[in-house]
């Protein structure tokens, strides 16, 4: 299985970048002890569109454009629900005892996701009820598939309590 965070924007240079590798090279070479194939960072221009519905479907129809057909899609709102890493961590253990090819973990533009990303996600969580820059976002959505691959591995970077 491929995982891979979609993104609306792009990361500058500075230390938020340097982190982001930092957690994808962690998480993939934790992955590979469970079938992980790699994890992949995809990021795409911010919609220039005026109207906010047009650009949350330009930028929806883009994230969903680079998966594939059988995706499985988590997608990261402020209208999801809250999850623990131990429960990201069974997400992610069911999506590799399934069989799932690829699983996507979408970050929206400023405006959110467009209906049709929505619509077709198979989980829609929030990172907490704080608003985050994205660049921080991705940082930390990378650090708890980290720590969900790792909490699967039984590696000790995990406690509870």
């Amino acid at each position: 299985m491929r995982l891979v965070i979609c993104a609306i924007g792009r990361m500058k240079a500075g230390p938020e970048s340097e982190l982001l590798a930092r957690y994808v090279d962690r998480a993939a070479r934790t992955g590979r002890q469970l079938g992980v194939s790699g994890v992949d960072i995809r990021e795409f221009a911010e919609s220039r569109e005026r109207n906010m519905e047009a650009r949350c479907l330009a930028e929806s129809g883009a994230l969903l454009r680079s998966l594939s057909a059988s995706a499985r899609i988590i997608a990261m709102d402020e209208t999801g629900r809250d999850e623990t890493s131990l429960g990201l961590a069974g997400i992610v253990q069911d999506a590799l005892d399934n069989g799932t090819g690829e699983l996507a973990f979408m970050i929206g533009g400023p405006d959110g996701h467009g209906a049709e990303l929505l619509s077709r996600a198979n989980a829609v969580l929030r990172m907490g009820k704080m608003t985050w820059p994205h660049q921080l976002a991705r940082v930390m959505l990378a650090e708890q598939i980290y720590r969900a691959l790792s909490i699967r591995t039984g590696h000790p970077y995990h406690r509870e309590g």
